[in-house]
């Protein structure tokens, strides 16, 4: 389904507050939270600070994880009668590691136009910061906080040649960063706290030597995590114990063939060929 956001229908708005620094508000999000009739918010307190600092009255309506699905019947019927609906959560871009998602999904197939403004988030600054190369990265925001799950959530993204984005809290920190160096290894890393506060703060190093004042740290923290750069040697195996260790993985046959004849620097019909051969 096509969306025309500009066509002047009522809409959903996701609107950008500041991670830390006021000042990093835009004047098209001050300017959206003027307009729109009703503010869905993660935490009440939090927005009407921001709206006393930006001297803006509106109704607000509390909207997380745990009522988001109760509310969207509520929210279509306020569309219905015409009504423009902003949404925030409390610091950065609704949806990046915050509520909204399923109000979003809601919204538009029931054919409103949902609206997402730029603004703040604290993977980028993060990123752009940490001395780590940029390009192509991954944004995985937060890890599960129970050590299984977590480092079976890292054994899937360890081999991964991309830069890595995570979010945690403060109290977690050193845990995640020995859950991190038992999978990952001894990476290069960055991490990133208080981003456009007066502490910001990046540290760069291994994450042996972030581990060591990991316990000290303060704020809310983004750790930016080099890719796996080894090439690896598969040399030692055939062309079918390689496509099965693919297939082993989850691929479809027809991918597997794919990535070995890219790593083995082959045409894909000499591996499909000798695979079909071999087995």
């Amino acid at each position: 389904m096509r969306q025309k956001s500009y066509d002047g229908s009522n809409s959903l708005y996701l609107i950008p507050t500041p991670i830390g620094n006021m000042e990093d508000i835009t004047l098209r999000s001050i300017h959206t939270l003027e307009m729109v009739d009703l503010i869905l918010c993660e935490d009440t307190r939090v927005t009407s600070e921001l709206l006393r600092y930006l001297n803006i009255k509106k109704k607000l309506l509390h909207s997380d994880d745990h009522t988001e699905d109760s509310l969207k019947e509520t929210i279509l019927c306020k569309l219905q009668e015409g009504l423009n609906i902003g949404l925030v959560t409390d610091r950065g871009t609704p949806i990046i590691s915050d509520p909204g998602y399923r109000m979003v999904e809601y919204v538009s197939k029931h054919g409103y136009n949902v609206i997402s403004l730029p603004g703040p988030t604290a993977f980028v600054p993060a990123l752009t910061m940490s001395g780590i190369y940029p390009s192509p990265f991954l944004f995985y925001g937060f890890l599960n906080s129970k050590v299984s799950k977590r480092e079976r959530e890292l054994e899937s993204l360890k081999k991964l040649p991309y830069t890595i984005i995570f979010y945690e809290a403060p109290h977690r920190i050193s845990n995640m960063l020995e859950s991190l160096l038992k999978v990952f290894g001894n990476r290069n890393i960055a991490l990133c706290r208080e981003i456009s506060k007066k502490y910001e703060e990046a540290i760069r190093g291994t994450i042996v030597d972030v581990l060591e004042i990991s316990s000290s740290l303060k704020g809310e923290m983004v750790v930016v995590v080099e890719g796996n750069l080894q090439q690896e040697d598969f040399s030692d195996l055939s062309i079918l114990e390689h496509i099965q260790l693919y297939l082993d993985d989850g691929m479809t046959e027809k991918e597997a063939i794919k990535k070995v004849a890219v790593e083995r620097d082959i045409p894909k019909s000499i591996v499909y060929k000798e695979y079909h051969t071999e087995k």
